[in-house]
């Protein structure tokens, strides 16, 4: 014999018993009830009359970003943790505890606030506001774009 000359033996079909078809009288709905009618069923949202889960969480308002916003951080904070000459990066950020491990993926945003006179780069992955950019390449540093 070969796999091809095998054969699947069909089912013998049963005989069914009263309107539901397979089980019986009332083919497993019960009784009574919503449930037992046909066409009927119960929102799986329901929970027996008392207050959903949904009406019992809090109502909060508002729109939250799946992306999160930058860190800001002032120039002073940068003057006064990097060397004159230093190219900032945000692990240079990062290693200097501007910013923490979890906000590394967001990245970081240099604002003007305070005066720098050290030369410093800024690389590309980091942002810098207009002001900050000006404030940069008076004190002889550069801002990579």
């Amino acid at each position: 014999m070969q796999i091809n000359e095998l054969t699947i033996s069909r089912r013998k079909s049963r005989k069914r018993i009263g309107r539901g078809g397979r089980r019986g009288t009332y083919s497993g709905r019960g009784m009574n009830g919503q449930k037992a009618r046909s066409g009927g069923n119960v929102n799986p949202l329901f929970e027996g009359g008392r207050s959903s889960l949904i009406d019992r969480l809090k109502k909060v308002r508002g729109f939250k970003s799946l992306r999160p916003k930058k860190i800001t951080i002032h120039l002073a904070d940068i003057a006064r943790v990097c060397a004159d000459g230093d190219h900032v990066t945000m692990a240079l950020l990062y290693k200097k505890n501007l910013v923490r491990k979890k906000h590394l993926s967001s990245g970081a945003k240099i604002v003007d606030g305070g005066a720098l006179k050290k030369k410093l780069t800024i690389e590309k992955d980091i942002a810098v506001t207009a002001s900050a950019t000006a404030a940069i390449e008076k004190a002889g540093g550069t801002v990579q774009k």
